[in-house]
């Protein structure tokens, strides 16, 4: 016996003495914190509500509906969960949180806890309730019900305007800049319901959409035939929503949703099915849109509540940031620029102040970068800058600035200055400082020459958008003590870097027309040695670039001595492209890069400059410009049906097309 324990022993030694040398082994995981609805431990929490007592996370928009619904009839004093169907008590979730806020009350009294904790309770609460009913209608914890709608509990608590414009000592755009019911419209849709609207990534089309979600005066909705991923949100009284056979009574048809997922020849089969025992959203409950506002209202530095472009259930405080023309940019309190964006004065996707307490729809406070008592301050200093020094901005101008382009000013090799605005205003001079090379971004033939010139400028680094691209650029620290005589200074070193007339971008309006570009050429004679006779339209191109050919190559045509005191026929061209938009490439097209495309399409028609992000974003070089037709731009690209057929009108004059390097 004493043999077989030895022998166990010397058996289990080694393994215990292995078991030692390992260590602890891997740390349990921490279990995921459970939705606060459904309790669901194995999907992440993507939804955040903030209430009075901290914040509720949930798995799904199914899950924070279903709880607002059930908060906005009151929640348990003590632990502010929503009280359901079977709770004890109907100001307490269960019959823990009863006893223990009895007991609580008491021991705040100085008292002893009843023997009979359900009296204690009972009598406690007829005191709540007496103070409530003096006071008008409130919920258990003794804070207003109010009737419109689940959120404007959380609204009134969370955030408050009031305290929060007090604070900043900045006002609210006034309600006649929006294009918004005074009176937010009453939302009567439910979940399921089917309608017309049209497709946001081809908005010629009307397709069948489902309601997926409620929200306030909003819509969440899902195009029939697509997937989750496309969901857009809409207002009740949006233009672009209509009863089903609204497109059928106007003479249109229902077209399926850009990416529908089945063949397109089984739409008609699909729509059947669709709106076979279908609920539809009846007539009576879609509003009418409001009008829209005589003009640009708004000025810089006012408050509004504003759409998040990126994330486009949530609705924000704002700040408008820059007006121009008919556009305003809109930052977002306490987030910086990554999320700003410009839209027009009559957008429907910003409202204001107080226009979410109103609709029942809940409004995400400023961001943690903005504090009460920096906040009007630092706003815009984070708008479209990350870089070093902004917070100078807080030393900002007493009454916005306003720079002025003039158009018909000549703009040099790099800017097209018929692109540019007729004038821009911002809150602060640094501001307007990174605006304007923004703009100038914008409207420069090569953007990437261009950055490289501002980059060369003094000054701290920024960083600007223009074109759906980032940009490094320079502004001088000066610009926030000098004022206005360093920005004009700024100003006439800007306009020499890149080789601009001196009065392309001024502080003052100036006169329409500048004395610098718009004199009378000084040598009338090399017209007449270079143009004896009026040259027809059809010829008049050829001859240009002929004429800067045998510039480059140092050709003489008319080697009289007459055209000796001339000189080359540089003026001429300069002369008769005075903006300085660049020149037709002259290799053979398929051989263009991206950029070549695009300047050769904005050349021929300014009209479509606007899709030349859309070229960089599908890189469309020469070769592939050469292979597109209307169906891929309409499909693959977003374009609709007009830029589509002009740029195929185009694509068919390059095919036809021989390099510009010939004489004829």
């Amino acid at each position: 016996m004493s043999s077989e324990t030895s022998s166990t022993n010397s058996r289990s030694s080694p393994t215990t003495a292995q078991s030692k040398s390992r260590g602890p082994g891997r740390p349990k995981k921490n279990p995921m914190t459970p939705c606060t609805w459904c309790a669901e431990t194995k999907i992440p929490l993507k939804y955040v509500l903030p209430t009075q007592n901290g914040k509720k996370e949930f798995c799904s928009e199914v899950c924070i509906t279903e709880f607002r619904k059930a908060y906005s009839k009151g929640a348990c004093i003590q632990c502010d969960n929503v009280i359901r169907d079977n709770a004890p008590h109907r100001d307490f979730c269960s019959t823990f949180c009863m006893n223990k806020h009895s007991k609580k009350l008491a021991s705040a009294n100085g008292g002893s806890v009843n023997s009979n904790s359900g009296q204690s309770t009972h009598s406690n609460n007829n005191n709540i309730e007496n103070v409530n009913d003096s006071n008008g209608n409130h919920d258990g914890r003794g804070s207003p019900i109010i009737q419109s709608g689940p959120f404007q509990f959380e609204q009134l608590h969370v955030f408050n305007w009031d305290e929060y414009l007090k604070k900043t000592g900045s006002v609210a755009a006034p309600p006649e800049c929006f294009k918004q019911a005074l009176d937010p419209p009453e939302n009567n849709f439910k979940m399921g319901m089917k309608l017309e609207a049209l497709d946001p990534r081809n908005v010629t089309s009307t397709c069948i959409a489902t309601v997926v979600g409620v929200l306030g005066a909003r819509l969440r909705l899902r195009l029939d035939g697509s997937d989750n991923k496309n969901d857009f949100w809409r207002l009740v009284d949006s233009d672009e929503i209509h009863p089903i056979g609204h497109c059928e009574k106007n003479g249109g048809m229902l077209q399926p949703p850009l990416g529908f997922r089945m063949n397109a020849s089984s739409w008609p089969t699909f729509l059947c099915k669709t709106l076979n025992g279908a609920t539809t959203a009846p007539e009576e409950i879609f509003q009418r849109e409001p009008l829209t506002p005589r003009g640009n209202l708004f000025k810089v530095g006012q408050k509004l509540e504003a759409v998040d472009k990126k994330n486009p259930q949530l609705i924000c405080c704002a700040t408008v940031d820059a007006v121009k023309d008919d556009q305003i940019h809109v930052t977002f309190d306490g987030w910086r620029g990554a999320f700003d964006y410009w839209c027009r004065h009559d957008s429907r996707d910003i409202f204001p102040v107080g226009w979410c307490a109103r609709s029942c729809h809940p409004i995400q406070p400023p961001g943690q970068k903005s504090k009460f008592d920096s906040a009007s301050n630092n706003k815009h200093t984070k708008r479209s800058s990350f870089g070093v020094g902004s917070d100078g901005d807080a030393l900002t101008p007493t009454k916005p600035v306003t720079v002025h382009f003039h158009t018909r000013c000549r703009g040099g090799p790099y800017i097209n200055s018929s692109r540019l605005p007729s004038m821009v205003t911002a809150p602060s001079h640094s501001t307007l400082a990174k605006l304007c090379l923004q703009e100038i971004l914008a409207a420069s033939t090569n953007t990437s020459q261009m950055s490289q010139l501002l980059f060369a400028l003094d000054g701290e680094v920024h960083i600007v958008t223009a074109a759906g691209k980032n940009f490094t650029v320079k502004i001088p620290s000066y610009l926030r003590k000098k004022g206005n005589t360093a920005m004009a200074e700024f100003l006439e070193t800007l306009c020499t870097t890149v080789k601009s007339c001196n009065n392309l971008i001024t502080l003052d309006p100036g006169p329409d027309n500048c004395p610098n570009c718009a004199s009378p050429p000084k040598r009338p004679v090399e017209t007449e040695t270079v143009a004896p006779g009026p040259i027809s339209p059809k010829r008049k191109r050829v001859a240009e670039q002929e004429t800067a050919t045998s510039t480059t190559t140092n050709d003489s045509p008319i080697p009289s001595s007459s055209t000796g005191t001339s000189s080359s026929p540089c003026p001429v061209v300069n002369q008769q492209n005075p903006s300085g938009s660049p020149q037709m490439p002259t290799s053979s097209p398929s051989e263009w890069t991206i950029e070549e495309v695009i300047d050769y399409i904005a050349i021929t028609d300014s009209a479509l400059a606007i899709h030349a992000d859309l070229f960089r974003k599908h890189e469309i070089d020469g070769k592939a410009l050469l292979l597109l037709n209307s169906d891929m731009m309409m499909k693959y690209m977003g374009l609709k049906l007009g830029p589509a057929l002009k740029i195929c009108n185009l694509v068919t004059r390059v095919k036809g097309r021989r390099p510009l390097s010939f004489k004829e």
